[in-house]
């Protein structure tokens, strides 16, 4: 029985729509009512406007493709996703400048002495490139400016199906727990970046004299060569998992620096370590993801 208890791993149904929006109109959600809404209300008044010189029912074909339009926009979704959100969403990529450029001091004008018919083939005029981050504080808080503040922090890993049965429910639960407690946005962001192996290597040369034993040397050595001729052959990829913690609000740098914390003590119990990030280390993971060919900190 002990055995059977220890192989048996306990089975969950997540509903597909756990993040549905709540309906409050029949089948319609609060914004898909109010959009409706307030598309009848403007198609009702136009109607009474409309009536001293329109029939009812030229006005009813008038308006019929438009209400047709309208109710699709409301309540069409596709990839889980809002009609009305998608086309606002390509109002605003329509409306945003594709060509940005890093000036922190705003995009200069061409000089005057530039021929006007060059000025009309130079197209849409460059906007200032804007990082979504403004800086990076002293405890490694990112500033996020309107969206809010973040706080990263670098999860270690576990093998999970190495564990049996009791012990893989063991951590689900611990990690269920965490999953239950947050009170704020949080992000599990899995990265994956080149490995450079050239400063382990140099650390097991340097060290294998060291060692008390020359088989263990000679070990050493071969697992150097291995490891630098891997990296020769191959391009050697690692990954790394970080979680981050915003908060709306421009003044919630430390609630995310404190979320972080609580998160690194909810997780012991899954056998995950958090560390925080301080300035330096969340500034470099920044020029990483803006740049993955760059030498990642310590060589990791």
């Amino acid at each position: 029985m002990t055995d059977l208890d220890d192989e048996y791993v306990a089975s969950a149904r997540i509903p597909a729509d756990v993040s549905k929006s709540d309906q409050v109109l029949g089948p319609l959600t609060a914004r898909q009512a109010a959009i409706l809404a307030v598309a009848g209300l403007l198609l009702y008044g136009g109607y009474w406007v409309s009536r001293p010189f329109m029939a009812p029912l030229a006005y009813l074909a008038l308006v019929a493709p438009v209400a047709l339009v309208v109710t699709v926009i409301a309540v069409g979704r596709r990839d889980g996703i809002g009609m009305d959100r998608l086309l606002l969403a390509a109002v605003r990529f329509h409306r945003t400048p594709k060509r940005r450029v890093p000036a922190p001091e705003g995009v200069r004008p061409l000089p005057s002495l530039v021929p006007g018919a060059w000025r009309a083939q130079d197209g849409r005029k460059p906007a200032a490139l804007r990082m979504p981050c403004r800086e990076v504080s002293d405890t490694g808080v990112l500033d996020l400016g309107n969206e809010g503040r973040s706080a990263l922090a670098v999860c270690s890993t576990i093998n999970f199906h190495l564990r049996t049965g009791g012990e893989q429910q063991a951590l689900t639960e611990a990690f269920a727990r965490w999953l239950n407690a947050l009170t704020g946005p949080t992000q599990i962001l899995v990265r994956a970046h080149r490995l450079d192996v050239a400063p382990l290597v140099a650390e097991l040369t340097d060290e294998a004299p060291q060692l008390p034993h020359p088989a263990l040397e000679q070990a050493a050595l071969a697992h150097a060569d291995f490891l630098d001729q891997l990296a020769a052959e191959r391009d050697l990829l690692t990954r790394q998992v970080l979680l981050v913690a915003r908060e709306p609000s421009p003044s919630g740098g430390g609630r995310a620096g404190r979320r972080l914390t609580e998160a690194a003590r909810a997780l012991e119990g899954a056998e995950i370590t958090v560390t925080a990030l301080d300035a330096e280390a969340a500034a470099h993971t920044l020029r990483l993801a803006a740049d993955p060919d760059a030498t990642p900190m310590g060589g990791a």
